[in-house]
């Protein structure tokens, strides 16, 4: 699993293609692949973008649910609503499909924040209000999540 690190502004074009950092596409060239996989997320109004490699880890969990369940069912089915198979252009942009831009409520600026082994695409004014909301609790967050989890050194 590689872990992509930053958090970069970027701007849509009216076709929907973002010109990905120089930075992220240095990472994501470690990963070898212009691949990708692009979906909603679940907890926030922002996208997704998953290496292909990432993608198929997840969907080996996702596979192994069991489907005469009726919530794992209704789970795969919303989980993958919206994903999309993108790649990158040789000029180093993403299109972004305009159901996602439209789900996502993406303007003209956004923002692309690594979250370990995915990225978000957020629009930037969602983002900054959803980066000051949890600021007021974060404290806490950080410890109920974090907090005595790892008494010992992770080597």
């Amino acid at each position: 699993m590689q872990h992509l690190i930053g958090t970069y502004e970027c701007r849509v074009d009216t076709k929907g293609r973002i010109m990905m950092p120089v930075a992220i596409k240095k990472q994501l060239s470690k990963v070898g692949d212009d691949s990708f996989v692009l979906k909603r997320a679940v907890f926030n109004p922002c996208l997704e973008l998953y290496p292909i490699k990432e993608w198929k880890h997840l969907m080996q969990k996702v596979n192994a649910l069991n489907r005469f369940n009726k919530k794992n069912n209704d789970f795969i089915r919303r989980f993958n609503a919206g994903v999309k198979t993108i790649e990158m252009d040789a000029s180093g942009r993403l299109l972004i499909p305009k159901d996602l831009i439209n789900h996502a409520k993406i303007n003209k600026h956004i923002v692309i924040s690594s979250a370990i082994n995915i990225l978000e695409i957020w629009d930037k004014s969602l983002y900054e209000k959803s980066i000051n909301e949890a600021t007021l609790d974060f404290g806490e967050l950080a410890e109920e999540v974090m907090g005595d989890k790892y008494d010992d050194k992770i080597s």
